[in-house]
């Protein structure tokens, strides 16, 4: 046993009986595949990430950039240019030895004009991917970016081997402490403990995630002892159930996730700023995370999550209030208000939120149409063909404010002034600097009300008593079970 698990049974004591185990972990919403460098949806990380596959660096539950694949890395020319130190005897799960090619072949993989990576700007400012040896490789920038060991510390960024890449979508080959074993569509995903695995053992025998999409049945799985643990269970108002059963622990934390009633500014009368700050002002944060999440949320002013140190707090900028909202509605030219339509998406925050939102504007004469869809309706309408006028998303990614500097994604916000403050984010290697262009960056779009900026999706983790090693929080998504372990009791 390696010296990282002595510790822990030294100062914890034995895990319980049944160590090592295989964990049942309840997931709301089932990946469409699980090769997390080819698309957005961030259900594939809940699944892969850590735990299958595996990057050049790691991110924590706290947000910090850990070694991983590199052990370590030196930054030269001028901050321009990463040498990464690869760890040795490393095998995917198909046998292969990772080396320094495999990044290379991950990264021109992301950045080629084929790659269907969501994260492809990731990699946009890579110009030069040099092998040094077979553990040693540098990679040079156009320019220093700050920012760069996190971005690549993400699902999108990590390495694949390209004798298995074109079937990750549903046979994940990685390099991580748990190989994929099957997935049963419209239910579950099978790991099991890679026992080859280069790192520090883990202590759980394998893991099952299990997709459970309707709350009343989370609850009855979780009661009934058939999962284990629910890292975001879906029905915040049920929580106190298990809060007084010592049978459970329950943590309130938050996620990467401002929840956004988005905004089509492409198309009238959304493209009219009066309009668009006549909803903020319609809009009633309190109401919305007292009726939706139950209290179990934090408001939002802009898209910039409230446990970042940059984070401004605009929650102020308008205020609700519906006289004001009715006056700007006069100015714009719609004293009677108009019609509109809500798709929203499956969570049931979204359908929980879009209620009260639809109840809210037509306080002010908008009259709200609310079309509940599935995810492959809502990507193909609102994400893809932008046929939309409102709808309610969490935005999960973390740090993602750059996204309002492309007019082609979703929103259909053009501002040449806000494009100007991304470049120069992008281009700033003085933190002092970057953190007052983060300021400044969520001072315009809130300026703009690009969209109704609601609350910070919180996570609510649900397990059994005397798991341990579960996060927290959700700086990225990721259920990485690489410490996660029972101890005490019988379980």
């Amino acid at each position: 046993m390696k010296i990282i698990n002595l510790i822990i049974i030294l100062f914890l004591g034995w895990p319980s009986i049944g160590w090592p185990m295989t964990l049942n972990v309840g997931l709301q919403l089932e990946p469409p595949n699980l090769d997390p460098t080819s698309g957005a949806a961030a259900a594939i990380d809940d699944v892969v990430y850590g735990n299958i596959f595996e990057g050049l660096v790691r991110i924590n539950e706290f947000g910090d950039i850990q070694p991983s694949l590199s052990l370590s890395w030196d930054l030269v020319n001028n901050g321009k240019s990463y040498i990464f130190y690869l760890a040795n005897d490393v095998l995917f799960h198909n046998g292969d030895r990772f080396t320094a090619a495999d990044v290379k072949f991950s990264f021109d993989r992301a950045k080629s004009n084929g790659s269907t990576n969501a994260k492809k700007y990731i990699f946009k400012p890579i110009v030069d991917i040099n092998i040094i040896d077979p553990h040693t490789i540098m990679i040079t920038l156009d320019q220093a970016r700050p920012d760069f060991l996190f971005n690549i510390g993400l699902g999108d960024a990590v390495i694949v081997n390209e004798d298995s890449a074109d079937r990750n979508s549903f046979n994940p080959v990685g390099t991580g402490p748990f190989k994929f074993v099957k997935w049963v569509r419209g239910d579950r995903v099978e790991l099991v403990r890679y026992r080859k695995y280069w790192g520090p053992s883990v202590f759980l025998e394998g893991a099952n995630f299990k997709f459970i999409t309707d709350p009343l049945s989370a609850y009855t799985a979780m009661k009934a002892g058939d999962i284990d643990a629910f890292p975001n269970y879906p029905a915040p108002e049920n929580l106190f159930l298990f809060k007084n059963d010592p049978d459970y622990e329950v943590v309130v934390g938050l996620t990467a996730g401002e929840t956004i009633l988005a905004t089509n500014n492409r198309n009238p009368p959304f493209d009219n700023l009066l309009v668009r700050k006549a909803i903020a002002h319609a809009i009633d944060r309190s109401e919305l995370i007292d009726g939706a999440m139950f209290g179990n949320a934090v408001p939002i002013g802009s898209h910039f999550a409230p446990n970042h140190p940059d984070y401004i707090d605009l929650t102020g900028l308008f205020p609700h209030n519906l006289d004001e909202a009715h006056k700007l509605l006069l100015l714009a030219g719609y004293p009677n208000g108009f019609n509109v339509s809500l798709k929203l998406p499956p969570p049931i925050y979204a359908r929980r939120t879009g209620e009260l939102i639809a109840s809210q504007l037509g306080r002010v004469g908008i009259k709200v149409k609310i079309e509940n869809m599935e995810w492959a309706q809502w990507i193909d309408q609102v994400l893809i063909n932008k046929n939309y006028d409102l709808s309610i998303v969490s935005h999960v990614e973390p740090m993602d404010i750059n996204i309002y500097a492309n007019p082609n994604y979703y929103f259909g916000y053009d501002n040449d002034d806000f494009k100007k403050i991304i470049f120069d984010i992008e281009s700033s290697t003085d933190a002092i600097n970057s953190s007052q262009l983060y300021k400044l960056a969520q001072k315009k779009i809130a300026d703009d009300a690009v969209n109704g900026y609601l609350y910070q999706l919180g996570k609510y983790g649900v397990w059994k008593a005397g798991l341990k090693g579960m996060w927290a929080n959700y700086p990225i998504r990721s259920n990485d079970l690489r410490g996660v372990y029972f101890v005490g009791g019988e379980q």
